[in-house]
């Protein structure tokens, strides 16, 4: 099991921040060869059942998601309830002095499978993988409207 902890400094507003962080399928906008799909009706909330699905055919894998703890705008925990990826993500948001968003993203991250000897290069790509995720969600122009977070 992997435990690691992202910190960004973003160049929006902490709800605009918010917003992108908690818009999951735009996840997949940043997040390469992965669909994400909400399971439940808007709007997020304790609860919403989510699964984020990365590969190709018989080399994917699917990571399904369940909000356990909801306070826009500033803290949300997931839980993962796969077989495959298991543990949790917390996403915390808060306007630093100048009214920017300071952003801490803090993982516990297991793939079933791997023993504990590939928990170290393990934690160095998800740190890798996670950190491209967040500054994508962050600093990439939105194709499409923001929003699905609140």
């Amino acid at each position: 099991m992997v435990l690691f902890s992202l910190e960004r400094l973003a160049p929006l507003a902490a709800d605009q921040a918010w917003l992108r962080l908690t818009d999951w399928p735009r996840h997949a906008d940043v997040v390469p060869l992965t669909r994400v799909t909400v399971l439940t009706p808007p709007p997020t909330g304790v609860g919403t059942l989510f699964v984020a699905r990365t590969g190709i055919g018989p080399l994917a894998f699917d990571d399904p998601m369940e909000v356990v703890a909801w306070q826009p705008p500033t803290r949300c925990r997931l839980v993962k309830r796969g077989g495959f990826v298991t543990g949790w993500a917390e996403i915390e948001v808060r306007p630093d002095d100048t009214g920017h968003a300071r952003v801490v993203w803090r993982e516990e991250l297991a793939v079933r499978p791997l023993p504990k000897f590939f928990d170290q290069p393990l934690g160095w790509v998800a740190r890798w993988m996670f950190g491209r995720a967040v500054d994508g969600l962050l600093w990439r122009n939105p194709d499409r409207g923001v929003g699905g977070g609140v």
